[in-house]
């Protein structure tokens, strides 16, 4: 049973309680033909939301229901992310669905990992694949002539949002105006991370958007297929860009899924690209290396920190991230379901894979401490300490730029 929030909606503004009462109102619904109606009204309200800029509200109401009602959280979570990536557009009197999809491409290197401009040449033949082998037959894309870094990408539901309107109608050929990228950062560079290839695509409405849609295949083959063959086909497109890169490329998919996937693969080879550069670095074995694993958060653990040094020694000299998304953080399981694994568990036998025997694992939960100063996250050396890491003297202190 959904708790009531009418208790405490007055310190909501207007925007944000209507976000609140639709949440409730769609996680008590008892039939789909409720939900389609409350999903209606969610669209109006959010559309509008977007199409001003205010992502305060979603924000606010989105804060107030994770502290009194999660399950209306994850209503609103949900129905944010569906109006911000996609929408109908109407077009020559037709009416087309319009879904902003991400490729990502996890790549990892001892050197920076570009986020080129793409070529004409590249963004066609890139374009040509997600048509032959990923989309559905007859939709109509428009491509972000760039693969973007993270740290380009949007940051709102209503930069998603702008995102898609403007790839969409250029798919349906109303505009040829790009989405703008956000500034990157100066900040240190990645030794695993991930690029971007965003875009936008236009079918009639109601029609198949994937080609999996058309052909499913009777145990789902037909996403696994879809993915053979974007790899096969994109992968001497994404070799010439990402020079001095190894890389693994996911499945194209909707904006959101798209990135909580591609976070959850840049983990392991953050892990294994770290223990490679170390050791490279360093002039060592894995095994003259030691990993030390602590749980951090509030209450529970929302990531995993791991600190590494060289072995007989305390001090920090690099570390890893490792955070937590969905059911990984200790939730319950249904009956028949299978049980995941222990993720610092999966953690220990990635880190003995790569060759370092001497793992640490910190009990209790660590408070996520950062430095002041610059802001780097803290890692825990051997006597449970949270330390900022410190590359010894004379060692290469980031990955350089390939020349």
């Amino acid at each position: 049973m959904a708790r009531s929030s009418s208790a405490h909606t007055s310190r909501l503004t207007r925007e944000a309680t209507r976000l609140v009462t639709l949440s409730v109102a769609l996680h008590n619904s008892g039939s789909r033909v409720e939900d389609t109606f409350w999903e209606s009204e969610f669209g109006i309200s959010l559309t509008k939301l977007m199409r001003s800029g205010n992502d305060s509200a979603i924000d606010i109401a989105l804060e107030y229901l994770s502290k009194c009602n999660p399950d209306a959280y994850e209503v609103l979570i949900e129905q944010a992310e569906t109006a911000s990536e996609s929408c109908k557009i109407e077009k020559d009197d037709q009416q087309y669905d319009v879904l902003l999809i991400v490729a990502p491409v996890v790549a990892w290197t001892r050197y920076s990992i570009p986020a080129p401009a793409l070529s004409d040449s590249d963004a066609s033949l890139l374009k040509d694949v997600l048509r032959t082998q990923v989309l559905a037959k007859g939709a109509r894309i428009a491509l972000m002539p760039q693969l973007a870094s993270l740290d380009q990408m949007p940051r709102t539901f209503c930069e998603t949002w702008d995102w898609m309107q403007k790839l969409g109608l250029q798919a349906l050929g109303g505009t040829n105006a790009y989405p703008s990228l956000n500034q990157e950062p100066d900040a240190v560079n990645m030794l695993a991370d991930t690029r971007y290839l965003v875009a936008a695509v236009a079918v009639p409405k109601g029609q198949a958007i994937f080609r999996w849609q058309e052909t499913p295949g009777e145990q789902g083959e037909g996403r696994v297929q879809a993915l053979s063959n974007w790899i096969e086909h994109a992968r001497p497109v994404f070799s010439r860009i990402l020079t001095g890169c190894g890389f693994e490329i996911i499945l194209p998919d909707a904006f959101y899924v798209s990135n909580r996937e591609a976070d959850r693969q840049v983990r392991p080879l953050s892990v294994k690209a770290a223990i490679l550069w170390l050791c490279s670095v360093l002039n060592v074995e894995p095994n003259r290396l030691r990993a030390i694993i602590a749980g951090c958060g509030e209450n529970r653990v929302d990531e995993y920190r791991i600190g590494f040094t060289q072995k007989n020694q305390s001090e920090v000299i690099y570390g890893c991230l490792w955070p937590m998304y969905e059911r990984e953080d200790g939730q319950e399981f249904f009956e028949g379901e299978a049980a995941q694994p222990d993720t610092q568990d999966e953690i220990v036998a990635l880190i003995k894979e790569c060759g370092i025997s001497d793992i640490r694992r910190l009990p209790g939960i660590l408070a996520p401490e950062f430095c002041e100063d610059c802001g780097a996250p803290y890692f825990p050396n051997p006597s449970g300490e949270m330390v900022h890491a410190e590359l010894p003297e004379g060692a290469e202190a980031a990955p350089t730029h390939l020349h």
